[in-house]
């Protein structure tokens, strides 16, 4: 075997070199390790910032979802800011300065007996494997978990105020209205509970098919019904006090010869808006639906497994290859697109003043106008690792914008005044 040595003259000027790659060339040197088409991914188009987005404050969630899927977001009401980690720790924050103001760490017992130190102790609780929600209502802040536990906290000090257990996962933020909190679980199970103890009023079950997205469609609650986005691409409306079907309608419809191609979900919430619902499905249909009668207003062929938003009379989409598109709401007239960010698994878009705003993969956050879809500024609140990756969209609400990171980073951004 051969050796390469160096000799003393030349160890000085070599170290040297090295100390210079390592201190100017960081990403470079992690580019190494990448393919062509990943370099091209990864590097951003040149823009003229319109406005310099800044970092407000930022606080650990723990370990955040780590490698597992999750729709875990902040949540803002009350005058506070609530997140949580997979691992069941909630938390409190002031909007202002990011202080803590309250942290609950929820659990479950333990079905296994295991041997955690070498003294022979067990323990007798796991992790909450906190997955669906947050969202707030009633002074409660309701989420779900992996194991199908739904919890209600109070919003004033994070007290539990009650627990119930369904029969599958919950991996989509629970809806409320009317005192009634609907919950859609994986199995394809529509769960009314009453919002102030839990009790499960009614259940509502539609057929899953062999081969699904992980994800399932978290459910709306508006105007009497309770509207969710089915595996089979299909839209349901249920009577919000019964559970009972009003109408169902085919947004999707499955085409193809494999399982995989034959995939239509519609893992969107429904964004209900005056007298029509909308929604989008993996398979290739955006849809305008009659509220009332479940009637289609209009139809268009864009596939995505983001949540639809809404500003005016304008629908945000962005579709499974991370292009953005703005929508007329009103006959589904496409007013612009931008592919500049293709294939950087955007998140949905939040629109935020004369903005939208959406996150990707490698920790950026990116801000669009509104009226024309120019990219006009952009903050890396993450970094390029997976593990600091905006994977759900970010959150806007009473003049605040939340992010979470993949690995339970929460951080306030700037806005444009």
């Amino acid at each position: 075997m051969r050796v390469l040595t160096v000799s003393k003259s030349f160890k000085f000027p070599i170290l040297a070199l090295v100390l210079s790659l390592l201190l100017s060339g960081c990403t470079t040197m992690s580019n190494w390790f990448k393919d062509d088409e990943e370099i091209e991914i990864q590097t951003l188009p040149e823009i003229t910032m319109a406005f310099e987005p800044q970092i407000i404050w930022q606080e650990s969630l723990g370990d955040g979802i780590e490698n597992y899927y999750s729709q875990l977001s902040p949540a803002i009401a009350y005058g506070k800011v609530f997140a949580s980690d997979r691992e069941g720790s909630v938390m409190a924050f002031d909007p202002e300065t990011g202080d803590d103001l309250w942290e609950r760490v929820v659990s479950r017992k333990s079905r296994e007996r295991k041997l955690t130190n070498l003294y022979g102790l067990f323990a007798g609780t796991i992790s909450a494997k906190v997955s669906g929600g947050l969202i707030a209502a009633y002074d409660l802040v309701y989420f779900g978990t992996e194991d199908g536990d739904i919890y209600a906290l109070n919003q004033e000090d994070g007290t539990v105020k009650w627990k119930t257990t369904l029969s599958s996962e919950v991996v989509s933020h629970p809806a409320v209205d009317a005192g009634i909190l609907v919950v859609n679980t994986v199995s394809g199970t529509l769960v009314g509970l009453d919002a102030y103890t839990g009790e499960i009023k009614w259940q509502n079950e539609s057929d899953v098919p062999p081969l699904t997205l992980r994800g399932v469609s978290s459910p709306a609650a508006a105007a009497g019904g309770a509207i969710v986005g089915l595996a089979n691409g299909r839209l349901r409306v249920s009577i919000l006090d019964s559970g009972l079907t009003a109408w169902e309608q085919v947004i999707a419809k499955p085409s193809g010869a494999t399982e995989l191609e034959r995939i239509v979900d519609v893992d969107a919430t429904p964004l209900v808006f005056g007298p029509n619902v909308y929604t989008v499905s993996y398979g290739g249909a955006l849809a305008s639906v009659e509220l009332r009668t479940g009637s289609v207003v209009w139809s268009r062929d864009y596939a995505s497994y983001r949540n639809v938003t809404i500003a005016g009379n304008r629908l945000f989409v962005t579709d499974n290859k991370s292009n953005m598109f703005a929508i007329d709401r009103r006959n589904g007239v496409e007013l612009w697109s931008n592919g500049q960010l293709r294939r950087r698994d955007l998140t949905a878009a939040t629109p935020v003043g004369d903005y939208v705003v959406a996150g990707d993969k490698f920790g950026f956050l990116h801000f669009f106008t509104q009226d024309e879809g120019k990219y006009v500024a952009r903050i890396e609140v993450g970094d390029d690792d997976e593990d600091e990756s905006l994977y759900h969209a970010p959150v806007f609400q009473d003049g605040v914008l939340m992010v979470q990171t993949r690995d339970g980073e929460l951080t306030r951004v700037s806005i444009p005044e």
